[in-house]
């Protein structure tokens, strides 16, 4: 016999996922578990499922995991959406401190479902060929095209993530184009092995690269398949990037029961 458990689903731009409330380290589901609760036929349906368990340094801890079933690491929508659930619950007020693999996070979560998230500084950036590589709390392939609304994002995402240059455990795979002080950009994700309508660290990755290309502007409007991302930050001394933050919507979708 399996037992029942309680979700929340929400979305950031698109980019969606179960969240589970588990102060108590009562939910203990393994890696098929999770696929199957991702799964959009046979189960809830999510790019990823996050925990919200209890922290002795912050108000809660987010654990993370892709749609693959593997515990994954910082995931800049999925943060901003667990501060807005957080709120809802009434577990934090509008001030959210929260640990994630990548360290300790601070959001401030409006009622109007805007959320600003803030990063972790970035260190250092490298090339391959005409691509960036960053690690914004995720391993990011950052590439300037044109058209990038007609790439073959399942072919050309996949070929990059695959490649023997990122192998073993892969890299998200970014192509943006860059039209004044806005970025359009499309994600392939590791671990969701396709295309997300939205990356949080994918699109901060992408707006630090497109300063180290083209210079200019330090806050940039992002523009994605599911909407529109905010990020600023502040470019210091030695390629290192502070004062990261990541703004958008995360909203509610809908809640219920499942069994597993």
């Amino acid at each position: 016999m399996g037992h029942t458990v309680g979700f929340y689903k929400y979305q950031g731009t698109g980019n969606d996922f179960i969240i589970i409330d588990n102060r108590d380290f009562s939910f203990k589901a393994g890696k098929d578990t999770i696929m199957r609760l991702c799964d959009r036929r046979f189960g809830i349906g999510a790019d990823g499922l996050m925990m919200l368990e209890k922290s002795k340094n912050s108000d809660f801890h987010m654990r993370y995991f892709n749609c693959d079933g593997n515990e994954a690491t910082m995931c800049g929508n999925g943060g901003r959406c667990i501060a807005a659930f957080a709120l809802k619950k009434g577990i934090t007020g509008k001030k959210v401190s929260f640990t994630g693999a990548d360290g300790k996070h601070f959001a401030f979560a409006e009622n109007s479902g805007t959320v600003h998230l803030e990063m972790n500084d970035v260190k250092g950036a490298s090339r391959n060929g005409e691509a960036w590589i960053l690690n914004t709390g995720s391993p990011h392939y950052v590439e300037f095209r044109e058209n990038v609304e007609k790439i073959d994002l399942e072919v050309e995402g996949k070929k990059i993530r695959y490649s023997d240059t990122f192998k073993p455990d892969g890299i998200n795979v970014n192509f943006a184009e860059r039209k004044g002080d806005e970025l359009f950009i499309r994600t392939y994700e590791r671990g969701v092995e396709g295309e997300t309508l939205s990356c949080g660290t994918g699109s901060v990755a992408a707006a630090i690269a497109s300063f180290l290309k083209s210079g200019g502007n330090t806050t940039l409007r992002i523009n994605t398949r599911g909407g529109k991302l905010t990020v600023s930050f502040k470019a210091a001394d030695k390629g290192c990037f502070t004062s990261i933050n990541l703004s958008g919507p995360a909203v509610y979708v809908f809640s219920g029961t499942i069994e597993i």
